[in-house]
């Protein structure tokens, strides 16, 4: 077990997790604010995801399409809305949303806008970056878009998010997958220093390998370098949301989330 490691186990108290679920998110109590990726309860109904985050005392999360449907009723939003309202989560995006024709990205904005939020992860195809600018401006709803890797056509590292919003309206940007990244040769610690200006998001995991065959693990048991991400991130002032996204042993994700939540944590502090 290296440094971080060994630093990250005496600090899974909940004031040192920040887990107090009053102040989650705020510069003061979080200097680097912890959310949810939703996709981590792919498995799981709105109620017993909400069950989980109270357990884990992560209260920002990310709204996937699986909790709450892009074509969903004004009534199913609200509905949905007001049970984490109610428990205290603090839903601060929702995606990852793909985007593959004009009316999906319609659909997505006028979606975010129900939703309440002020911004979509998202993955539009090419031919219709354009036209994601034009409903950003309209809503003025920001666009993170997400890399996934070496087996995505699209967007396989953030260079290639980067390429294609670099010069357009300042609310394009990107949602880092580190995991992703760094299974497509990209270093998160470096990607968050080259795409600073337009990095809105993070989705923080761990890979089995730098290469293309790394799976899902639990963070710190793998090859991504989180002291120098840390590192990276303060350097940068990084002001967005950390979000977790655990793709390991989804029918019972719990002790991994746990255990990734507490070394990321264990982390930060000892980089503090």
């Amino acid at each position: 077990m290296g440094l971080a490691g060994s630093a990250a186990l005496p600090l899974l108290g909940k004031a040192a997790l920040g887990i107090d679920g009053k102040n989650a998110g705020t510069a003061a109590a979080q200097p680097l604010s912890v959310g949810v990726a939703g996709y981590t309860f792919a498995k799981f109904d709105v109620d017993q995801s909400i069950a989980m985050m109270k357990r884990i005392g992560v209260m920002n999360l990310s709204v996937k399409d699986i909790h709450l449907p892009v074509n969903s009723s004004d009534a199913k939003i609200k509905e949905v809305m007001d049970k984490y309202k109610a428990a205290g989560i603090n839903v601060y995006t929702v995606g990852v949303i793909y985007m593959r024709t004009k009316e999906a990205v319609e659909q997505a904005f006028q979606y975010a806008k129900k939703v309440g939020v002020n911004m979509i992860v998202g993955v539009p195809n090419y031919e219709l970056v354009d036209y994601s600018e034009e409903q950003v401006k309209a809503h003025d709803i920001r666009l993170a878009i997400h890399n996934h890797g070496p087996e995505d056509k699209l967007y396989p590292g953030p260079k290639d998010v980067y390429d294609h919003i670099k010069n357009r309206d300042p609310r394009m940007g990107l949602c880092i997958d580190i995991g992703h990244a760094t299974r497509a040769g990209y270093q998160p610690e470096k990607a968050v220093k080259d795409f600073k200006d337009r990095l809105f998001d993070l989705h923080i995991k761990d890979v089995s390998l730098a290469a293309k065959d790394g799976k899902a693990i639990e963070i710190g048991r793998g090859a991504i370098n989180f002291p120098a991400l840390v590192e990276s991130l303060r350097k940068i002032k990084y002001q967005g949301m950390c979000s977790i996204e655990f793709e390991k042993d989804m029918t019972d994700p719990l002790p991994g989330i746990a255990e990734s939540i507490g070394y990321f944590k264990g982390v930060v502090a000892a980089e503090a």
